[in-house]
């Protein structure tokens, strides 16, 4: 495999750094995982000196040389996109956890080739460091979120952590929560909605509740944040935190329309008006809150995830009409937002 030489100097801003995070920040440089492999090889040194561990700080007017592979062709169908942006929260040699954005997909399907997140995983690990569990289209992939949800997700590096993954899952101890905004006001602070989900016989874009023999068991549980008075053209609003237990296709969605909650914005289970969706044309869904124990390490990982702007702006044009958080919204409406406010205007 051809290879090149890679000399950097260390500079005032990265005076302390880490090694691995110090290489990974170079101009043309892989992955901080894979430039902690690097130091691993025996291929990076400090000061002609070779370096022994990934962990180790650089220091100003340190000078860092690195033998770098250039990269392989994909190993598989997919062809790497780099110019799809990873907003990466947490990585290490077993797993990425990443905020996924608004309109990108999963993995490939029709309409959506090269556009996936699947295709910027493969560009930042390369086929060979990821999990193929789900298939050689879908390799890193544990658990979707559908093209208009936002928020945060894990993939895996390899199969032995991907499995893991899918396991933690399967035992409803990957711990996931789901802020959205929902029509009308929801009386109980709690509640749990347990039913069957199929394909829809009637659509088949969509999912429903159903008892049929093949619908499989969801289970989504609510807790109130926060509710907002009716307006002159809607019948209120009530911002809502989901905890998933199961991972159905659209489960949040399908489960509050069934109870007459459907989401605002919601393009395929809400309602049509714009201005009762406040404007929003995607769904309000965003993946805030994700803790589970990591499967190599054993240590917890925990994340949250502030709203995106658009999402923000939504709750901001209610601030108005609001009537109040629970002790929960007490808690969570804060961390929604940069400034720690939750788009709450004190009376």
């Amino acid at each position: 495999m051809p290879s090149r030489i890679v000399n950097l100097l260390v500079g005032p801003e990265s005076d302390g750094m880490r090694l691995d995070a110090f290489l990974a920040a170079g101009e043309g440089m892989p992955s901080r995982s894979a430039c902690a492999r690097l130091v691993e090889g025996g291929t990076v040194t400090i000061n002609e000196t070779p370096a022994t561990s990934k962990s180790e700080k650089v220091l100003l007017g340190d000078r860092v040389r690195a033998l770098v592979d250039e990269p392989e062709d994909a190993a598989g169908p997919l062809r790497p996109n780099p110019e799809i942006p990873l907003d990466i929260r947490f990585e290490d040699d077993h797993l990425i956890v990443l905020s996924k954005q608004v309109g990108l997909v999963c993995h490939p399907s029709p309409g959506h080739v090269d556009d996936t997140l699947a295709n910027a995983l493969v560009a930042h690990c390369g086929y060979a460091h990821l999990g193929m569990l789900q298939g050689e289209e879908r390799p890193g992939i544990v658990h979707r979120l559908d093209m208009e949800t936002s928020g945060l997700m894990v993939a895996a590096k390899d199969d032995a952590t991907q499995k893991a993954l899918q396991d933690l899952i399967r035992l409803r101890v990957l711990d996931r929560r789901y802020v959205t905004l929902v029509h009308g006001p929801i009386a109980h602070d709690e509640g749990t909605i347990e039913t069957g989900i199929a394909r829809s016989t009637r659509d088949r874009l969509r999912m429903a509740v159903s008892d049929a023999p093949g619908a499989r068991e969801a289970i989504t549980t609510f807790r109130v944040l926060e509710r907002f008075e009716a307006g002159p053209r809607d019948d209120g609003y009530t911002l809502i935190e989901c905890h998933l237990y199961t991972g159905r296709t659209h489960q949040i969605r399908v489960h509050l329309r069934h109870v007459g909650h459907p989401l605002v914005g919601d393009p395929l289970y809400g309602r049509g008006d714009l201005r009762q969706n406040l404007g929003l044309s995607r769904q309000f869904l965003h993946s805030w809150r994700i803790s589970f124990e990591h499967p190599a390490t054993g240590e917890t990982v925990e994340l949250a995830d502030t709203l995106p702007d658009d999402l923000l702006g939504v709750l901001e044009s209610l601030s108005d009409r609001s009537m109040g958080r629970t002790s929960a919204g007490e808690k969570i409406c804060p961390l929604l937002t940069p400034d720690g406010r939750g788009a709450h205007r004190e009376g």
